[in-house]
């Protein structure tokens, strides 16, 4: 796979090529995502081009496709792609102008109205957590049995207890026993947003505000989302959005979403550690978000 370095005077040269239109808005920088980079175009839009990874391509193509269908009927703002751009000889890869979330991650923002945000999240995930038509995108890993990623867990959990990164491992492998033992989903496939890490909800004013990154929207068990709760709420709230959230989930559900809580939790230490000494791919700020996730899940199973 070739590189091309993305710059904001290749930005504005892509847009002059296919969208004249859009050419004379700013151009500046938004993120750098694991898949896409993100680019302000003006006040209202981005443009979201992959860089990193091949699937990128693909994710794009999925939110040029559903976003729109699913943005009317959710109460928080979500990128609505407006154009999608075929490849070309100046960027061989699709890219996607959408529209700009504002609000701040809530790695670097935690929401800290705790009845507002879990209510707020609970409003979101039970209007998205509808059954998804046939030929509803699949999830990469997201919405499956938890039992698919056992080997991941026990790396991830095995290398954040070498590091010295979590102060019970067998508290943690407890929870994940726990939720893998618990009974699969047998209701219909939901659709799932399937990453709603810190990073992809974003806040102000101490509640959420938009939720954003898509890329891995698929269909499956709502387990998967109703993880984000343990992660994004502050300290007990977590029980305010299970009474909120509709549907009203059960105790297998429950459980199965503390084990996908456990294991994005573990990965997010691992990449904050990595972050925080300066290794490629790591991301400081996912580390304190995740510990926090691993310290309420433990304690709450202690109880």
């Amino acid at each position: 796979m070739t590189h091309t370095e993305i710059t904001a005077e290749l930005i504005r040269d892509l847009l002059r090529d296919q969208h004249p239109d859009l050419a004379d808005h700013p151009v500046r920088l938004g993120a750098r995502g694991w898949d896409n980079q993100l680019w302000r175009l003006g006040d209202d839009l981005a443009v979201r081009l992959p860089w990193a990874t091949q699937s990128a391509d693909e994710l794009l193509r999925k939110e040029h496709a559903w976003l729109p269908v699913l943005a009317p009927h959710l109460p928080l703002p979500i990128p609505v792609p407006q154009r999608l751009t075929e490849p070309s000889e100046r960027f061989p890869r699709p890219w996607i102008v959408t529209t700009w979330v504002p609000g701040e991650p809530a790695d670097r923002a935690p929401a800290t109205r705790a009845t507002e945000a879990a209510g707020t999240l609970a409003a979101f995930l039970t209007a998205l957590h509808q059954p998804a038509p046939r030929g509803a995108p699949a999830g990469r890993g997201r919405g499956g049995p938890l039992a698919d990623h056992a080997e991941r867990f026990a790396e991830q959990l095995a290398e954040a207890t070498e590091r010295l990164l979590i102060p019970d491992p067998d508290a943690v492998r407890a929870v994940w026993d726990d939720a893998t033992a618990a009974p699969d989903w047998t209701g219909p496939a939901l659709w799932l947003h399937g990453d709603l890490y810190p990073v992809n909800v974003l806040t102000a004013d101490g509640t959420f505000c938009g939720v954003i990154d898509f890329g891995d929207l698929c269909a499956g068990d709502p387990a998967c989302d109703i993880a984000a709760a343990w992660a994004l709420l502050p300290d007990g709230a977590a029980d305010r959005f299970h009474e909120a959230y509709r549907p009203t989930p059960d105790a297998a559900t429950l459980r199965r979403a503390r084990g996908w809580a456990v294991l994005r939790a573990l990965g997010g230490i691992l990449i904050g550690e990595a972050g925080a000494r300066g290794r490629p791919g790591g991301k400081p700020t996912w580390g304190p978000p995740a510990q926090a996730t691993l310290r309420r899940l433990t304690a709450a199973s202690g109880r």
